[in-house]
């Protein structure tokens, strides 16, 4: 049993370059044994990799090959123990998503799908991205088919390490891999690559969909959440919550609902939506609890206690209890936070009335810690008087110079995005038709013809009464 606790080869089975072709002449082998034989050959004795991979691709009709690939040599002899990843990267990948695709086949024994993952090529591997898919949604299928999804996590993150460039470009492994994560709460695993933000979209190096997209930023949103990493998050979900597409989609409500749940428990408030964003999911918005609960926060805690008791069962099936909590408890030190932009002093008393808590006692632990944590500047005077001031401004020179790395970085990268859109075709298709279209006057854009945009809060914007 290796570390995974699937079984390893037997003793004795080894891995080489050698060539299969001379089994293939047994007496009595089928047409398909020697097939595949001949397959392996093949493999064995291609150098030029783009040959090896439009032979695999053409050597038979889907169905034959998928079975063939998916099957034995004869004696029971299992044509990876003749691969390895570095000299045979694609007959290793199309062996492996064939056998962890075919319902009928002999599952591969599992580390060799590790090795793969581990060492193979990529140069060669991308010639082939439909393949890598398929071998990515193989290896989460065959983990969940164990009862262990854990297993999928290292030999798709090696996988995903490897494949693309760099980890800026979108790849269907992408999903596959942060949806795991989620799924197993292995949160911490994600990391690494939503350090990375997607910047490149390249179809060639994988069959991507809109859905890719939308999986990508849920699932990274859902757990930079849950390690409460609320900046990046909210960064994450709302790329998801307002990619532009034809119709609004199930998954862009979903991340609507975090992302203004995560928005009040980072700022206590709402933020305007972008103006792309899907008119329809406004309105499904608009007509759920969540629009109550953005509404009523954070003073009318009584409300809110109540909205959560009556829809309890809702955000659960929703998977959104966890950030309702969690907004509802900051409730009170938001409510706390916005009392100081309006008044100079309040007695305690009048603070636990306006945020609703009783306990006066209550109240000045609150206050306290929001004082230790520099939530707000305030003194609390003997006879339970709160004074508040404005907090000091302090200029760190780690986090100045920190911050100014990370605009160089971000300039360095739009310059680099800017030179390649100079270079699309389309781009400049479409660059030169609007000059041509602007000298026959102004165009009138979307603000134009229906008035200015109303600024504000989120919540007001959408009129959630």
């Amino acid at each position: 049993m290796n570390q995974s606790g699937l079984p390893t080869p037997p003793p004795g089975h080894t891995t080489s370059n050698a060539n299969p072709a001379s089994s293939s002449t047994v007496a009595g082998q089928s047409s398909n044994d020697a097939s595949l034989a001949s397959i392996v050959a093949t493999i064995t004795s291609t150098s030029n990799p783009f040959h090896l991979n439009q032979y695999l691709r053409n050597c038979a009709s889907r169905e034959i090959r998928e079975a063939l690939l998916s099957s034995i040599l004869p004696g029971s002899q299992d044509p990876l123990n003749l691969l390895n990843a570095r000299n045979n990267t694609l007959g290793m990948l199309y062996i492996l998503s064939a056998r962890l695709h075919t319902v009928a086949s002999d599952k591969p024994l599992w580390n060799y799908v590790e090795s793969f993952c581990r060492d193979f090529v990529p140069e060669h591997a991308r010639l082939a991205p439909d393949r890598v898919t398929i071998l990515a949604t193989g290896i989460r299928q065959f983990a969940e088919a164990e009862g262990n999804l854990k297993l999928a996590i290292t030999p798709l993150s090696d996988l995903l390490a490897k494949y693309p460039p760099t980890l800026s470009h979108l790849t269907t492994i992408h999903p596959i891999f942060l949806m795991t994560c989620v799924a197993t709460r292995h949160f911490t695993a994600a990391i690494p690559v939503l350090s990375h933000p997607i910047t490149t979209i390249d179809l060639s190096l994988s069959d991507l969909s809109y859905h890719d997209n939308l999986l990508h930023h849920y699932a990274g949103g859902m757990a930079l959440a849950a390690l409460k990493k609320w900046q990046g998050a909210e960064e994450l979900l709302e790329i998801c919550a307002s990619s532009p597409g034809s119709a609004a989609s199930a998954i862009q409500l979903e991340a609507l609902k975090k992302l203004v749940l995560v928005q009040l428990i980072h700022h206590g408030k709402t933020s305007p939506p972008p103006k792309y964003m899907h008119p329809n999911l406004m309105r499904s918005f608009k007509s759920s609890p969540y629009a109550n609960f953005v509404n009523a926060y954070p003073l009318q805690r009584d409300q809110l206690r109540a909205i959560v008791e009556n829809e309890q069962q809702l955000f659960l099936n929703e998977r959104t209890l966890g950030l309702i909590t969690q907004a509802l408890d900051r409730a009170p030190r938001w409510a706390i936070k916005k009392l100081t932009t309006t008044y100079l002093t309040l007695h305690l008393s009048d603070i636990g009335r306006r945020v609703g808590i009783a306990n006066e006692n209550e109240v000045k632990s609150l206050i306290l810690s929001m004082i230790e944590s520099s939530e707000i500047s305030a003194e609390i005077s003997v006879d339970g008087t709160v004074s508040f001031s404005d907090l000091p401004v302090k200029f760190d020179k780690a986090e100045v110079d920190r911050v100014l790395e990370q605009a160089q970085q971000q300039d360095g990268l739009l310059m680099r995005l800017e030179k390649e859109m100079e270079r699309n075709k389309e781009y400049l298709t479409k660059a030169v038709k609007s000059k041509e279209d602007a000298a026959w006057g102004p165009a009138m854009d979307e603000d134009g013809a229906f008035g200015e945009r109303p600024s504000g809060n989120w919540a007001d914007e959408m009129s959630f009464t």
